[in-house]
């Protein structure tokens, strides 16, 4: 069915297109059946996809990754779609409009997005009262990625990622602190090694209340190196933070046949083109760290195969975005019926 509606939704630019599907889904599952019948077209359950991951139990290991669900407003229609979990934000502590529009591209021959959307959110404040008052909120896991505004200097970013944090502790189930968008100014220098220990330190302390921890994890860049993988593996061994999410978009242009004036977009790009760098970051972090952490693969998965090549390289886990939207919702029931 996506396949005979895709055409229609790729005739539009890309926020509309993202706005009109999220609000049909929202409208649909508003429908009598409306939620039961997404359920059954979209659903695969079976209790060999449970996965034991950093102390919480995901019904299966196909995740939605942040982008797609900024401000929390349709986690309740998403579960119906047969994601094991869902990542809303990147949050910040205000809200912000983001970057000018127009702000997101397709590269169709690519099956690939350049996106420099900027961190557009409604505030952190929104998305914990939202999470509060979820229908279905206990069956799915949530995760909070987590942001500093534009405007907040990196020598006061740890304060921005305090102030998340804090608001989201009750409602969400774990964290992914973001620093390597590349569509905040000055946001990936966070990734050198003494101002990111800094943040994930100072989480890690305020990581308890009445007895309970939630696990953090870092989202990491595609573009670093292997010296800058070294000291992600050492800064997560030494934080003692849950693991690593690998990875965000690229602002690599590399290899890419989509209109030459579309390639020279500023932003980051995410799909197909992204495949093999994203798997190869999460194999060299599993091999070189002797598996010490578990890792969320995502970047370019557009097919179960691709799935099984990121869980086959060290991933415990998987997300999706780009392919998701190339692809169509079900993507996420193909790639749990080929694990099984």
């Amino acid at each position: 069915m996506y396949k005979l509606v895709k055409p229609l939704f790729f005739l539009m630019d890309p926020e509309t297109a993202h706005h009109n599907v999220t609000g049909g889904l929202k409208l649909a599952n508003k429908l009598w059946l409306g939620s039961k019948l997404l359920k059954a077209a979209f659903c695969f359950e079976d209790h060999r996809l449970e996965r034991n991951v950093f102390g919480l139990t995901f019904k299966n290991p196909v995740g939605l990754a942040a982008g797609f669900d900024k401000n929390a407003e349709y986690v309740d229609e998403l579960v119906d779609l047969g994601f094991g979990f869902i990542e809303i934000g990147t949050v910040t502590p205000r809200p912000q409009p983001g970057n000018d529009k127009p702000r997101m591209f397709r590269l169709v021959p690519d099956e690939a997005l350049i996106n420099r959307m900027g961190f557009n959110n409604q505030g952190v404040d929104v998305a914990a009262t939202r999470i509060k008052f979820l229908k279905k909120r206990g069956k799915v896991i949530i995760g909070g990625n987590i942001g500093k505004n534009k405007t907040t200097p990196n020598e006061e970013a740890v304060n921005d990622y305090i102030f998340c944090f804090d608001a989201l502790f009750d409602v969400v189930d774990y964290f992914v602190v973001n620093v390597s968008s590349p569509n905040t100014p000055g946001l990936r220098d966070l990734q050198e090694k003494e101002p990111l220990m800094n943040i994930l330190n100072t989480l890690q302390q305020r990581n308890s209340k009445n007895g309970i921890s939630r696990p953090i994890l870092l989202k990491i860049a595609p573009d670093l190196t292997d010296s800058q993988l070294d000291d992600i593996i050492d800064i997560v061994k030494q934080t003692g933070i849950a693991g690593v999410i690998a990875t965000n978009t690229t602002i690599s242009r590399e290899g890419l046949h989509a209109d030459p004036k579309l390639v020279k977009e500023t932003g980051g790009l995410s799909g197909k083109p992204l495949r093999q760098r994203s798997t190869d970051v999460i194999r060299y972090l599993s091999a070189h760290s002797g598996k010490a952490f578990p890792i969320i693969g995502v970047g370019g998965i557009h097919s179960p195969e691709d799935a099984l090549e990121k869980l086959a390289a060290g991933a415990s886990l998987v997300q999706l975005y780009t392919g998701f939207i190339y692809e169509g919702p079900g993507l996420v029931k193909r790639i749990c019926k080929a694990l099984i």
